[in-house]
């Protein structure tokens, strides 16, 4: 302790000596000290600043003045000063732990006087920038935070309130703007703050109470504009309390004497936070501009707060949103038509209330940081002057290409380079997914992804267009080959082997008697060109008018048979058709499947 003591009394900067003595002291065994020399330390430091305060206190003398003579020029340190700076500097240097000095700081504050404490932070004023730097400021800005708000507890609102405002910037230029501790998050409001007037009207006086009380009673509601958004009943209280008091503001309007007559610059000087409530004041603050400019700001605040989106929509009816547009309107008039300078206080304030919609969505956004890292500028060098290359084909993409095809001219005419995967090969991941056993849940199925079953669509219409017509009926999984799929899952796409045949029978029959129809209708117009033709056409015709009378004696009752009894009647002709008709679609898929689509034999047959 003593060793530190004569550290403090020697002359010169710090860092011509300061690491030198706390190596003496504590005998580190390592370059830079361990935790429990840390602790070490600062305990030490603590103990010698409570007995330099001590001191300081039995003499009379201010703590920061204190160990100073009064020879000593102005530049010369108080004793407790020059501690601050020792260990500051070794704060800074990474020689002992960073928050050190911001616990030496915050004791010196809890054992001073309020009287010293202005001169504790005036001392912390002029290090802001060496406390401010990051190495420091992430080991105490919490032990900083903490400072000053047992300062700001321990003044007084109403005669402190320069005192206040010193360290309310302090911490605003300490922090960061998007320092989370320094802001109101959830938007709560000061409810305690509460405004106190006289219920009871006082005797002697003539003065309208009502009024007086209706005033009054709208602080409650500044005070907490939540309540007015979810009770229906307080805000009709409201509004008809503030039309008796923006009625009142008309029917009394001021002269521009008496705004000259109130300097507002000077009333600066002596500006208190809350108004006087006393009954007998209330004449005097109706003629008073500043005191009407208080409780017209006070509403706009207010209704810009019910106004802000988002926020209370599902509250606010539509009558509401109109009354608070009307009642706005008519604020904003009282502003404008109230000396001195109506108008210009009344743009200011509206642009401070633009303004302050910016930090209400920054709050809303999670309070995102505003720094942003710069940005390191390359410079070339003197003289010399960039040339921006020129490419050969417009840019570097595609005068690489064109690189690569002159040094590899085999390059477009590689078997290799674009290869289409066979239908089985490319259909098999689906095939997998639509394993039950394989346990895939159905939103990794590869039948979600688009791009995916477009591809394979294509593919299937050009080698496998029986798969492909499945997908009208069975989807997507439908056009899978059968061939990849398990026997559970298999069965179900699976097609009645007689349904193609029937249907391609069906069509061969329509096109038969569509074409014996045309001959028919063609044959007299046959008889025009000779009678070669008409022997021809009769002789062709004598075995369709014989099947006829032998399809005529059959039926007993003379009418025309039947589709059924036809069938009956020429079995073989049917078993010849659908033979053929078989063969011919066995042929026009093995064409389709090597890729070949020929209509002529299908024509040929039907012929």
């Amino acid at each position: 302790m003593e060793d530190f003591r004569k550290v403090i009394l020697q002359p010169g900067p710090p860092e011509s000596f300061a690491l030198q003595a706390v190596q003496e002291v504590i005998k580190p065994q390592k370059a830079k000290l361990a935790q429990d020399e840390n602790q070490l330390l600062e305990n030490m430091l603590r103990t010698l600043l409570q007995e330099l305060v001590s001191s300081a206190v039995q003499s009379g003398e201010e703590i920061m003045q204190y160990g100073k003579s009064i020879d000593d020029d102005d530049n010369a340190q108080g004793v407790i000063p020059r501690l601050l700076d020792i260990v500051l500097y070794l704060c800074e240097k990474e020689h002992v732990e960073g928050g050190m000095i911001f616990q030496l700081l915050e004791d010196l504050t809890e054992m001073s006087t309020m009287r010293n404490c202005k001169d504790v932070f005036r001392y912390i004023e002029s290090k802001q920038d060496i406390l401010g730097k990051q190495e420091l400021f992430s080991r105490g800005k919490l032990v900083m935070l903490r400072t000053c708000n047992q300062l700001l507890r321990r003044l007084s609102k109403a005669n402190d309130v320069v005192f206040c405002g010193r360290i309310l910037m302090f911490l605003a230029h300490f922090f960061p703007l998007s320092e989370r501790s320094a802001v109101n998050i959830k938007g709560v409001f000061n409810t305690s703050n509460q405004t106190k007037f006289e219920k009871d009207p006082p005797e002697g006086i003539a003065l309208d109470f009502n009024f007086y009380k209706t005033l009054w009673s709208l602080q409650e509601y500044f005070c907490n504009p939540v309540s007015l958004s979810t009770t229906p009943i307080k805000w009709q209280k409201f509004t008809s309390s503030l039309m008796v008091v923006l009625n009142t503001f008309e029917a009394q309007p001021l002269s521009e004497e008496d705004g000259a007559g109130n300097n507002l610059e000077e009333e600066g000087t002596t500006f208190n936070i809350k108004y006087l409530t006393s009954s007998k004041l209330m004449g005097l603050e109706l003629k008073d501009p500043s005191f009407r400019r208080h409780i017209l700001l006070q509403c706009l605040i207010l209704f810009d707060y019910l106004k802000a989106p988002g926020k209370n929509d599902k509250d606010s009816s539509e009558s509401m949103k109109e009354e608070i547009k009307s009642c706005e309107d008519r604020v904003k008039k009282l502003l404008e038509v109230t000396p001195p300078k109506g108008k210009d206080f009344l743009h200011c304030i509206e642009h401070i209330l633009e303004r302050e919609k910016n930090w209400v969505w920054w709050k809303r956004d999670g309070c995102p940081p505003f720094e942003k890292q710069p940005i390191e500028k390359k410079t070339a060098q003197d003289g010399v002057k960039k040339r921006r290359p020129r490419w050969r084909l417009g840019n570097k993409e595609l005068s690489q290409l064109w690189k690569w095809a002159d040094q590899n001219p085999n390059a477009l005419t590689d078997p290799q380079r674009v290869r289409t995967p066979a239908i089985t090969d490319y259909w098999k991941p689906l095939a997998e997914d639509m394993d039950e056993s394989a346990g895939i849940e159905a939103e990794y199925h590869h039948k979600n992804n688009r791009v995916y079953c477009w591809k394979g669509l294509r593919f299937s219409a050009r080698q496998d267009l029986e798969g492909f017509s499945k997908f009208t009926e069975h989807g997507i999984e439908g056009v899978v080959p059968l061939e990849l799929l398990p026997p559970e899952v298999r069965s179900k796409f699976q097609g009645k082997p007689n349904d193609r045949s029937k249907r391609a029978k069906k069509e061969d029959t329509k096109n038969a008697s569509h074409q014996v129809e045309e001959s028919q209708i063609a044959t007299p117009a046959s008889e025009i060109d000779g009678e070669g033709t008409r022997a021809d056409t009769d002789a062709s015709a004598a075995p369709m008018d014989t099947d006829a009378m032998a399809a005529s004696g059959n039926n007993s009752q003379g009418g025309t048979p039947t589709p059924d009894e036809h069938q009956k009647q020429s079995p073989d002709i049917d078993v010849g058709q659908e033979a053929g008709q078989l063969e011919a679609d066995a042929e026009v898929e093995a064409g389709m499947i090597d890729g070949e689509t020929d209509p002529e034999p299908e024509s040929d047959h039907v012929g």
